[in-house]
């Protein structure tokens, strides 16, 4: 039986260092790095830039793309290509450093149902030192409250919950205003549902007139 002969798969290639630019690029790159005159490897290396600005047209846009294009020939070519670079050569240690971790903002898990947004009123609330104005705003803030909550979860709840709640965030520097009453829990989701019928309506006729309007095109005369 005869022997089948072996594809060349790209899997079985070297690895690509910026696929972006293809494995033409790369090889050119291999083939400049085992050039053993400079003078000529210079030649190959503008050469090479000339390409690679034509087949990535979009770093045009990007300031000192020029500059960009030989950072990647230098690290398409691991560092190993010695040239005259128009530019200072790019700095392998810190191109490939790894970036510090980012500290996760800290926030009231309990509370997330509320949004960020309840927060940063509840701690506006609490630098108020008008007292009937921060009445008025702790109102506002509870009807959110209780509007936000029923979004997530469209079942009856008690009054007392939410204001225990902005007890909770508000560390008990807020509290209901005396006499106060919250937005009814059948009015909150009448107004959603009435939301919610609105939009589907508007999407609905978006959608009838797009596709009047893809028949109008299709029409010939």
């Amino acid at each position: 039986m005869e022997n089948i002969e072996e594809k060349d798969y790209n899997t079985n290639r070297p690895e690509m260092v910026i696929p972006e630019y293809g494995r033409n690029i790369q090889k050119m790159v291999e083939h400049a790095i085992s050039l053993p005159d400079k003078e000529e490897r210079n030649k190959i290396a503008h050469a090479i830039i000339s390409v690679m600005g034509q087949l990535n047209p979009h770093l045009r846009d990007i300031a000192d793309f020029k500059h960009k294009l030989w950072d990647h020939l230098f690290i398409i070519s691991d560092f190993k290509l010695d040239v005259d670079s128009p530019y200072p050569l790019p700095d392998k240690a810190v191109l490939f450093e790894r970036p510090e971790i980012m500290a996760y903002p800290k926030t009231e898990n309990r509370f997330k149902h509320y949004g960020k947004s309840v927060k940063t009123l509840i701690d506006t609330a609490i630098a108020i030192e008008d007292k009937d104005e921060q009445k008025a705003l702790t109102g506002v803030i509870l009807n959110l409250m209780k509007k936000t909550y029923l979004t997530f979860n469209q079942s009856s709840v008690e009054d007392n919950q939410i204001i225990t709640d902005l007890k909770t965030i508000s560390k008990n520097q807020l509290d209901a205003p005396e006499g106060f009453q919250m937005i009814s829990t059948n009015e909150v989701l009448a107004m959603t549902k009435k939301k919610n019928s609105h939009s589907n309506k508007n999407h609905k006729n978006q959608k009838n007139k797009n596709h009047k309007q893809n028949n109008y095109k299709k029409r010939r005369y």
